[in-house]
C-alpha cells in the first residue's frame, strides 16, 4: 500500500505572489496547508547597524529605504524621535505638511496594496485602476523633494523646504497632440495645494469605481470571505496593529489614541472589521483611503490660510539658507558643520510611533551623547504580521495563502531591515 505523508513545498522566493524575497516552507497534505514556516533574511541589509554608524541627519534617507511604499511615514518617526530627544518645537506649518504627506503616503500604500492583492488573487484590472490616481501622489512627492519615491522630505526641525507654489506640468512630446497635452496639465496650472485640492475632490469618484469593481464581485467573495480569521483577542495576543487589527474589531489606533503632530486637530473616523477575515481587511483599507482623503482636505484649507515657516530657527539643527551661505563664511562653515559632523543628542532614550499604513512603526533610540546614534531599533508592524502567518494559514488550500500573504500587506525592506 502507497505510504501518505505531507508534502514539504517551497512557496517563493521566487514566486510572484510572495512579493519578491519571501520563502515560505509549506507543509501540505493534498492541497491543505498543514504549516506554514517563513523564512526571513534573504534581502537583510543591516539598515539599523547602518544607522548606527552614521550622523543622525545623514540617516533619514534609510528610512525611505525600509517600507519602500510608505516613505514619508518611517521618515516621520525617526525625526519625531530626534525631535523628542533634543525637545525641539516643530513649526506649526510643517506639522500641517507633515500629517498631509502622512495621509498622502497612506493612500499610496494602499493603492498599491489593492492592486497588488488584485492581481494576486485575479483580478486584474485594479491593478490599473488603483496605478492612475497612485501616479497623481507619485508627482506630489516629486513636487515637494525631486524624488518620486525616497523623498527624504521631512527633517529634524521641520520640512526640507515650504510647499511649491507652482505645480511641474507635462512638457511637449511627439507621442501626444497639443489637445492631449491642455487636458493633462488642467489641473496643473497653480500651486501644489491647488492640485492636491482637486485630487481630493475627484478621488471618492476614483473609490467608488473600486468598489464597483471588487466590493459585490462574487469570486472576490469567494477569495476573501472567511479566509485568514483573526479573533480580536487572538490579534492583540500576536501583536497585530493598523488594519490587521482594526479588521478584527480593535478599534486601536495611534493617531486617536496616542496622538501626535496635529492629528488631534483634525476630524476623521476609524473603521473596524467584524469577524477579523481577509474580507473584512479588505474594507477597513479601503474606508482608510476615505478617511485619509478628508484628513487631507482639512491640511490643504488650513495651509492655504497660514503661512509660516516650515522648519525649526533652532540653529543647531536648522541649515542656513542657501542665498546666506553662498554670501557669507560664517553660514559656509556652518552648513559645513551641519551636514558633516551633525549634532548631538543628549544621552538617554526614546521610543516614538506612529500610524503607519501597515500598523504600529515605531523609532527605539538610544543616545550616549553622541552625534551618532547607541543604539537604533525599529519596530515594523509587518514583522509581527508575517509571524502569524503558520496560524493564520493552517487548514486553508494553498491557494489561499497567497490572499493571506496579500491581506497582510508585506512589504520585506521593514521586516528584514
Amino acid at each position: 500500500m502507497a505510504e501518505i505523508r505531507n508534502y514539504t513545498l517551497n512557496f517563493g522566493p521566487q514566486h510572484p505572489a510572495a512579493h519578491g524575497v519571501l520563502r515560505l516552507i509549506l507543509e501540505i497534505d493534498g492541497e491543505v496547508i498543514e504549516r506554514a514556516d517563513p523564512h526571513i533574511g534573504l534581502l537583510h541589509r543591516g539598515t539599523e547597524k547602518l544607522v548606527e554608524s552614521k550622523p543622525y541627519n545623514q540617516s533619514i534617507g534609510y528610512m525611505d529605504r525600509l517600507d519602500y511604499v510608505s516613505m514619508m511615514c518611517n521618515e516621520h518617526a525617526y525625526v519625531m524621535a530626534i525631535e523628542t530627544m533634543l525637545e525641539l518645537k516643530v513649526p506649526e506649518r510643517a506639522k500641517y505638511i507633515r500629517v498631509m504627506f502622512d495621509e498622502i503616503t497612506r493612500i499610496l500604500n494602499h493603492l498599491m496594496w489593492l492592486g497588488t492583492h488584485g492581481l494576486d488573487v485575479g483580478a486584474m484590472s485594479i491593478f490599473l485602476y488603483a496605478f492612475r490616481e497612485r501616479e497623481k501622489l507619485i508627482d506630489c512627492y516629486e513636487a515637494v523633494s525631486g524624488s518620486r519615491m525616497h523623498a527624504t522630505y521631512y527633517r529634524p526641525g521641520g520640512v526640507y523646504r515650504d510647499l511649491p507654489e507652482k505645480m511641474p506640468q507635462y512638457l511637449k512630446s511627439d507621442f501626444r497632440t497639443e489637445k492631449e497635452l491642455a487636458v493633462m496639465n488642467e489641473n496643473r496650472q497653480g500651486s501644489l495645494l491647488d492640485f492636491i485640492a482637486d485630487f481630493v475632490k475627484e478621488f471618492p469618484k476614483s473609490i467608488k469605481q473600486y468598489h464597483d469593481l471588487l466590493t459585490d464581485n462574487r469570486i472576490w467573495k469567494q477569495r476573501l470571505v472567511n479566509i485568514g480569521i483573526v479573533s480580536a483577542n487572538r490579534a492583540k495576543q500576536l501583536g497585530f496593529t493598523g488594519p490587521m487589527l482594526r479588521g478584527s474589531g480593535v478599534a486601536w489606533d495611534l493617531r486617536k489614541n496616542q496622538p501626535y503632530s496635529v492629528y488631534d486637530q483634525l476630524e476623521f473616523d476609524i473603521p473596524i472589521g467584524v469577524t477579523g477575515d481577509s474580507y473584512d481587511r479588505y474594507l477597513v483599507r479601503m474606508e482608510e483611503m476615505s478617511q485619509s482623503n478628508h484628513i487631507i482636505e482639512q491640511c490643504v484649507d488650513w495651509l492655504r490660510q497660514n503661512p509660516g515657516p516650515v522648519m525649526s530657527d533652532d540653529h543647531k539643527v536648522a541649515p542656513p539658507s542657501r542665498v546666506e551661505m553662498k554670501d557669507d563664511m560664517e553660514s559656509l562653515i556652518h552648513h559645513f558643520k551641519l551636514f558633516t559632523e551633525g549634532y548631538c543628542l543628549p544621552a538617554g532614550e526614546v521610543y516614538c510611533a506612529i500610524e503607519h499604513p501597515k500598523g504600529e512603526f515605531g523609532i527605539y533610540l538610544i543616545s550616549d551623547g553622541a552625534n551618532k546614534p547607541y543604539r537604533v531599533k525599529i519596530r515594523a508592524p509587518g514583522f509581527a504580521h508575517l509571524a502569524a502567518m503558520d496560524e493564520m494559514a493552517k487548514g486553508h488550500m494553498l491557494s489561499d495563502v497567497v490572499t493571506i500573504i496579500g491581506t497582510q500587506d508585506i512589504v520585506f525592506g521593514e521586516i528584514d531591515r
